[in-house]
């Protein structure tokens, strides 16, 4: 961030929603116009994530999109947020992230997740469902620091090529679990806060704290927390542009997680009943959704409650020039909100 004074590190993870309007070509080019435009505001990182089999999402291979979005920018970090490591050879995302850092030196972050896959996609994957999860995570971080100790049976094995730095690892979460695994690990640390069901954040961000062993990747514990933010001219248009997002989530008018989204007119155009509206504002309350003022209040109020050392915003909102304008709106409010006590000027 820019300016005189310090302000909270904000960052941008984008998912590349699809709505029933759109087009998964489309929605791309979109993504590589909010990466643009996130680098020219300032934002610190932005993140893409995986997912699979989802008529919904674009974005499916981070590594690859990546590489599109690392040749719009100049200065922002961009990364995965994340990779689901279950689904992947420890080696082949090694090598897939560190020709990312070869390509854009000193900008790659690699989070890194354990999300499930169901069966299904696990066979098509060629993966065990049941893949042991800290230790493919340690076999990743060996080959991405570069090196195994000696005797080890992949002592003679580099994921090449070899990046003037590194990819900065990552672990993410939603839970207490993996907070603690970070912490133990001495990795930096992202919390979903952002999916609307999520629960126990300060918990989670405290057990990190506690847990935390400083490591060479990371000296004192640093973490992000997301939230699901929609920065509106008016508290009605940014409801307005959040609404769609609800419909999976509350399984309105048949919604599937896996189908594109309803667009911003057939979600307003939805007979409502009294019982869902309250059910969905009770998923909005829990982010950062509205106008400037009440989104400056949701996200100081977070950032005093956490701790966190960054903000990352986040939203399912297909107008892409809609999601810019939240993020140029959020920028400026910057300055109000808390500054982390590891910020300096």
């Amino acid at each position: 961030m820019t300016g005189s004074s310090p302000t909270v590190p904000l960052s941008v993870l984008d998912i590349s929603s699809i709505d029933s309007a759109g087009r998964p070509a489309d929605t791309l080019a979109g993504t590589r116009r909010l990466v643009a435009a996130a680098d020219e505001l300032g934002y610190t990182r932005f993140w893409v994530a995986e997912h699979h089999n989802s008529r919904g999402i674009a974005g499916s291979v981070p590594a690859v999109l990546l590489a599109a979005l690392g040749e719009r920018t100049s200065r922002i970090r961009i990364g995965a947020g994340g990779v689901i490591l279950p689904n992947h050879p420890p080696y082949a995302v090694a090598e897939s992230f560190r020709t990312l850092a070869a390509l854009f030196p000193g900008r790659v972050d690699l989070g890194i997740g354990r999300s499930g896959a169901d069966p299904v996609l696990s066979h098509a994957l060629r993966r065990a469902p049941d893949e042991d999860f800290p230790a493919a995570l340690e076999e990743l971080l060996a080959f991405v620091d570069g090196g195994f100790p000696d005797g080890h049976v992949y002592r003679r094995l580099e994921a090449l090529p070899e990046p003037p730095l590194p990819p900065r690892p990552w672990l993410l979460g939603a839970s207490v679990r993996s907070a603690v695994d970070a912490g133990r690990r001495g990795l930096p640390y992202a919390f979903a806060h952002h999916f609307f069901n999520s629960r126990g954040t300060e918990e989670a961000l405290r057990a990190y704290r506690e847990s935390f062993r400083p490591s060479a990747r990371a000296e004192r514990p640093h973490t992000i927390v997301t939230a699901y933010t929609v920065c509106g001219e008016t508290s009605e248009q940014a409801r307005r542009l959040a609404a769609p997002a609800l419909f999976p989530v509350l399984r309105l008018n048949g919604a599937s997680p896996i189908a594109p989204l309803p667009t911003v007119e057939e979600a307003a155009a939805y007979p409502w009943t009294e019982a869902e509206r309250a059910a969905a504002d009770a998923l909005l309350s829990t982010q950062a959704v509205g106008d400037a003022e009440e989104v400056r209040r949701a996200l100081a109020d977070l950032l005093e409650r956490t701790g966190a050392d960054e903000l990352m915003v986040t939203n399912n909102v297909t107008d892409v020039g809609e999601k810019i304008r939240s993020l140029e709106r959020v920028r400026e409010l910057a300055p109000a909100l808390p500054v982390p006590a590891g910020v300096s000027p």
